[in-house]
């Protein structure tokens, strides 16, 4: 069976004249990108293996620059990609800590017992990464936050939130 592939960001525009693109993060704080790893570039369904020469923060963006793309022409053809890794190239986290994506698919619960829903996916903003949970009538935006995440439970699945007052009725 082939490793998992976990999606790390998209890139959105080409940077400069000698090939290097602008990387949207969904986890600024990653260290798995770096010159010399590789990655996996998927576009409109298709995939392609490419190699990174360098990578340069640039805020809650990633400056990438591949093997073999000089120039703008080149990298052109890359916006739109979303970047891969394989899930044994991501740092190993401390006990207790998890990838956002691995949480897709939970069910979700508040404190009191109430169902909300499932994780659906997760969502990058400028103010932090939030859950998207499908719940019977709507969709609720849940700030991945320690102060409202009170329990994620890998053995069943499930995530109990504690939201603060009027959260879900938005």
């Amino acid at each position: 069976m082939a490793e998992p592939l976990v999606p790390l960001g998209e890139i959105v525009t080409t940077h400069g004249l000698h090939g290097w693109l602008k990387l949207n993060l969904f986890n600024s704080n990653t260290t798995a990108l770096a010159g010399g790893v590789e990655v996996i570039l998927e576009k409109a369904g298709a995939r392609s293996t490419r190699r990174l020469e360098a990578t340069r923060p640039q805020g809650r963006r990633c400056l990438i620059k591949l093997n073999d793309v000089d120039s703008v022409e080149q990298a052109l053809e890359f916006v739109g990609s979303t970047l891969l890794v394989g899930e044994n190239d991501l740092e190993i986290l401390a006990p207790g800590e998890y990838y956002h994506y691995q949480v897709i698919g939970f069910e979700v619960f508040a404190a009191t017992g109430e169902r909300v829903g499932t994780i659906s996916s997760t969502l990058s903003t400028p103010a932090g990464e939030l859950y998207v949970v499908q719940g019977a009538e709507k969709e609720y935006l849940i700030p991945a936050v320690k102060e409202f995440i009170e329990k994620v439970d890998f053995s069943t699945g499930k995530m109990i939130i504690s939201p603060p007052e009027g959260l879900l009725d938005l």
